[in-house]
């Protein structure tokens, strides 16, 4: 589920950004720590770091859902559990660029403007699981994020401080297949019952 969400967002950008910009950079989703780039990946680059996943209890919910078979029978499902995967978007430069910073910023601002333009993600581009969510993911840009504290989070990877986006996709996960519920009342018995006197 989490790789078909990456498929997307690749696929979003490689549709939403410039074609200049694309057939330069590529797009990676490893930390963005002291041993960026990876070896898959040339610079200059777009890194989407998936640092957070947890439940979005505000869209929770748990009523079942009942869906009624021709044959009588009928289908209960759990409502899905939705989840809100969140990245740290950064823009890397190539290392012979002699301005580095500014070629950072200005992939920066592409990649926000893609992403703003979709409040929620365009269903033909949705890979794999997720084109079956029936609702489109929702999309946050530009929120702070889940993060406590950014600057720990470049500590703890040992990379150099950065201009970073925080952007949140939020799916929608089945946790338990659909099952079977018991089977429908089709008819009503009477009994009666004679009291015995006084």
């Amino acid at each position: 589920m989490i790789s078909d969400l990456d498929l997307t967002l690749e696929e979003l950008l490689r549709r939403e950004l410039p074609a200049s910009l694309v057939s330069q950079v590529g797009i990676s989703f490893a930390a963005p720590d002291n041993q960026f780039p990876p070896s898959t990946v040339t610079l200059p680059a777009i890194d989407l770091f998936l640092y957070d996943v947890r439940e979005n209890r505000e869209l929770r919910e748990t009523a079942p859902l009942v869906e009624r078979q021709d044959d009588g029978t009928a289908l209960v499902t759990r409502p899905p559990v939705r989840v809100d995967c969140s990245y740290l978007v950064t823009a890397w430069s190539s290392e012979t660029s002699p301005q580095r910073v500014q070629d950072e910023h200005r992939i920066l601002s592409e990649v926000m403007l893609a992403l703003l333009r979709h409040r929620t993600l365009p269903a033909q581009i949705l890979q794999g699981a997720l084109a079956d969510q029936g609702l489109p993911p929702p999309t946050s840009v530009l929120h702070p994020g889940q993060l406590q504290s950014l600057g720990e989070l470049w500590h703890a990877l040992g990379g150099k401080p950065k201009a970073a986006l925080h952007y949140t996709a939020t799916i929608a996960v089945a946790a338990a297949p659909a099952e079977q519920a018991a089977p429908p009342v089709t008819d009503r018995r009477l009994r009666v019952r004679q009291l015995a006197a006084g």
